[in-house]
């Protein structure tokens, strides 16, 4: 142990000589600063592993916002030691982080919440502020859970908003907190195995704060995620490149999956969609490329899936679709194909418009016998199995479906 100790003060000494040595050509370069803390390291033995750089993180009181504006590997524990604000951010047991404002992530910057250091990341909500994480650059979300939590009620935020756009009926919601991914944002966002709820709110039709909503980051990946109670469980809007795969969605307030105006070339896959408040899957306006395929969706509210408003060169296969009051509908929608789906204890298995055009429909299996188990009564007859508007069969191609 003598001859261990002497060997370090001997290394620690040299090293500080050598640092003194240097110090005319340190000081001409300014390095000094930098070079002096890596000598004071290495003989104190201390090591500092965060990649945030000096200035990368802010704060602004006046709009209650962390800005991190550069790094590509900033943790939770990153923005705590910058800010040094316990009314901002604050540590508490086993990993969990109460966070009392938002977040923006600026282009050039990377945003990972990952079991590293973070548990559970509760977003305060008190119904008066609803504090975004806002991205232009990066965020990676792994195996960790983020909510929202009023302080009050000491449980997760709720929010009563509804929307009916048939009746031009719009309630706001009390404010929460929301996940959106601008659409000049240059990284990707992935989340991946981890638990996202109670999330998103009414604020008017075009409000984005719908709970988890992409805008723009091309080529991110959702998978393998539990979303529940956000106010929509997926939004995008003009993005691509997307995969989104074996997640569960469930009891969302309005829909399950919404990708939106011009959303193209995604995957949906081996996801579970069930008692949403609003259809489980609907692609509306201009979608094209869109793959939907093993699926399940049971229980939500009026349909299944929904092509919408010229959704186009899209594909729905083998999907399994119960209890839905329309299983799958086609709307102003062109050159889709739907096959191989299977369709069960719903009040109508297939609907097609007559303003609907060039889609083939083929080798669907739709059962129509009643079930004593289900909530909802089976289709009856072949023309609920499949419900093609007049003028419709001119335009479609509908053949080889079994019908039970």
């Amino acid at each position: 142990m003598e001859i261990r100790g002497i060997v370090d003060n001997y290394l620690s000494l040299k090293m500080f000589l050598m640092s003194l040595s240097l110090l005319p050509l340190l000081l001409l370069s300014g390095e000094f600063e930098a070079t002096n803390n890596m000598v004071i390291a290495a003989a104190t033995g201390s090591t500092d592993t965060s990649n945030t750089q000096d200035g990368c993180i802010s704060y602004d009181d006046a709009e209650k916002t962390i800005t991190i504006k550069c790094g590509s590997n900033n943790h939770l524990t990153d923005v705590y030691n910058s800010l040094k604000n316990r009314n901002v951010i604050e540590r508490q047991s086993d990993r969990i982080w109460l966070l009392n404002a938002g977040i923006t992530v600026e282009k050039g910057a990377t945003l990972v919440i990952d079991p590293r250091d973070t548990k559970w990341l509760k977003i305060i909500a008190d119904g008066t502020a609803a504090y975004p994480i806002d991205v232009l650059g990066g965020l990676r979300i792994d195996s960790i859970k983020l909510t929202s939590w009023n302080p009050s009620a000491n449980n997760y935020a709720t929010s009563n908003g509804t929307r009916d756009l048939h009746d031009d009926k719009v309630v706001n919601g009390d404010p929460r907190p929301f996940i959106r991914v601008e659409d000049e944002a240059i990284g990707t966002t992935n989340i991946t195995n981890s638990e996202i709820a109670y999330l998103g709110y009414e604020s008017g039709v075009g409000g984005g704060k719908t709970g988890l909503r992409y805008d723009g980051g091309i080529g991110s990946i959702l998978r393998g995620n539990n979303i529940h109670n956000l106010y929509f469980g997926f939004y995008s809007n003009g993005v691509g490149g997307m995969v989104i795969e074996n997640n569960h969605i469930h009891h969302n307030s309005h829909y399950g999956f919404d990708p939106h105006t011009g959303t193209h070339d995604m995957i949906f896959r081996n996801n579970t969609v069930h008692d949403n408040g609003g259809i489980g899957f609907i692609c509306s306006l201009d979608c094209h490329h869109i793959i939907i395929e093993k699926n399940k969706f049971y229980n939500n509210a009026k349909r299944g899936i929904m092509f919408s408003r010229n959704m186009s060169d899209s594909i729905a296969r083998n999907n399994f679709i119960d209890k839905e009051e329309h299983a799958i509908t086609i709307s102003e929608s062109h050159n889709n194909e739907i096959y191989s789906n299977r369709i069960s204890n719903s009040q109508g298995g297939i609907d097609i418009d007559k303003e609907s055009t060039n889609n083939a429909i083929h080798n669907n299996t739709i059962i129509v016998a009643e079930n004593s188990h289900s909530e909802r009564p089976s289709s009856s007859s072949s023309s609920d199995a499949i419900d093609v508007e007049k003028g419709a069969e001119m335009n479609n191609k509908i053949y080889s479906n079994i019908i039970q």
